[in-house]
């Protein structure tokens, strides 16, 4: 297990597989794989569609290979596995590309090699499930053939501050021995240190209650905002008069989307309920939580209806599609909720986003981005991402693309209370 002789896979190129691989690139002989040929082939030409390395980062891991082929990192001996962990349209946990990248690991692992999981899983899902289809298919005997740590991803996606080498990394092994080697590796490329869980088990929990933290934070503020509106206080100048105590929590109100929070507390919950034990603050702040993009929707369409306009023949223009600002990523973002919400009401919906791609928005949510927005076509403007460019345009750039009676609903504060109609 010396450094020396250390050769890295990283099975899965994506928001959290790329930064790893690069860094560890910069060090260590690494072989980033992917099955998306079209990923690895822009990786090789220098270009990461994710936009979370630069071409300048790219370049800095001399010692880093793209491949889609599986053969290629047969000779490597440290293997980590950053594949997505979604959820189904029932709020199960699928964790089909993880027993898939097992299966695909068990061809080319060979004895003493180490595997680490990154991917958000449930307390357990490592040892029950991946470990025994390694074992299986390779014929490998655990902790004596080859060895498993987990290591939880905490990479933000479009956060240039917060990244993976400035955020203190988790880590855990097998075996005590195992386990100090996984923090030693990553010791290597975490210049914020690192903390070495006791047990895989306390690692997983430790990631998954992470988000389902901040994913009950911010449950909270969305039902302080729509009690708020119904009392007509602006939620924002609340938050502001509150935030000067100082145990006072800094969350705003908005849609929850994106890969981590609106997901991991699902397989939090899943766990939960197969031990016997029935998560009640958790759920409830899911269905809070999901229900916001209905609740804009319904909002925005009250308001319309209030300005006699019809609402049948009304035209609404959504600025932006990601799931946050300054970011290409469409993974499970809720704005698609008000879109659909909106034409369930016979609106016209244009959607305007140049960060996300248009080939992935109409493939994942069958939407046709706007190439641009004409001035003095729509009835209703909805400010759901904040984007720097519609940040930059102010109330009065974003209002001329409104008829002379229009509603401009902000859905993420970014004008002041007086420049938009509706705030949440």
């Amino acid at each position: 297990m010396a450094f020396e002789t250390l050769k890295i896979g990283i099975v899965g190129l994506g928001y959290v597989g790329l930064p790893l691989a690069v860094e560890f690139g910069k060090k260590f002989p690494t072989c980033g794989f992917d099955i998306n040929k079209e990923r690895v082939g822009e990786l090789r030409g220098g270009q990461d569609s994710t936009l979370e390395c630069s071409p300048e980062e790219l370049k800095q891991a001399t010692k880093l290979i793209y491949t889609s082929e599986l053969e290629d990192i047969k000779d490597c001996n440290f293997y980590v596995v950053t594949v997505p962990t979604p959820i189904t349209e029932e709020n199960i946990p699928d964790l089909s590309p993880l027993k898939k990248a097992s299966e695909a690991l068990s061809k080319v692992i060979s004895k003493n090699d180490t595997v680490v999981f990154e991917s958000t899983v449930y307390p357990g899902a490592t040892e029950e499930v991946c470990v025994p289809i390694i074992e299986k298919l390779s014929g490998l005997k655990f902790n004596q053939d080859f060895f498993v740590g987990y290591s939880p991803e905490r990479i933000n996606p479009g956060d240039k501050v917060n990244k993976l080498t400035s955020i203190v990394k988790i880590t855990s092994g097998s075996t005590d021995e195992v386990a100090l080697y996984v923090d030693e590796v990553y010791r290597t490329i975490v210049e914020a240190g690192t903390h070495k869980a006791s047990s895989i088990k306390v690692a997983e929990a430790a990631k998954v209650i992470e988000n389902t933290q901040r994913d009950l934070n911010i449950a909270i503020i969305n039902e302080f905002a729509k009690i708020f509106n119904r009392l007509s206080i602006d939620t924002e100048e609340v938050l502001k008069a509150a935030g000067t105590k100082w145990n006072f929590l800094p969350f705003k109100p908005g849609l929850v989307g994106g890969h981590c929070i609106s997901v991991d507390p699902y397989y939090l919950t899943h766990k939960a309920l197969e031990v016997g034990y029935r998560p009640e603050v958790i759920l409830a702040g899911r269905r809070i939580n999901d229900g916001m993009g209905e609740y804009v929707a319904t909002q925005l369409v009250k308001k319309v209806a209030s300005k006699k306009i019809h609402i049948d023949e009304a035209k609404v223009l959504v600025l932006g599609f990601t799931f946050k600002g300054d970011c290409p990523d469409v993974r499970n973002t809720k704005i698609i909720d008000i879109v659909r919400e909106l034409e369930d009401f016979n609106m016209s919906v244009d959607v305007f986003d140049t960060w996300a791609d248009k080939h992935e928005v109409k493939g994942e949510y069958g939407i046709e981005l706007i190439d641009s927005p004409n001035e003095g076509e729509y009835d209703a403007i909805v400010l759901a991402v904040d984007h720097s460019e519609f940040k930059s345009m102010g109330s009065q750039a974003i209002r001329k693309y409104g008829k002379n009676e229009h509603v401009l609903y902000d859905v993420k504060h970014v004008l002041k209370v007086d420049e938009a109609d509706l705030r949440l």
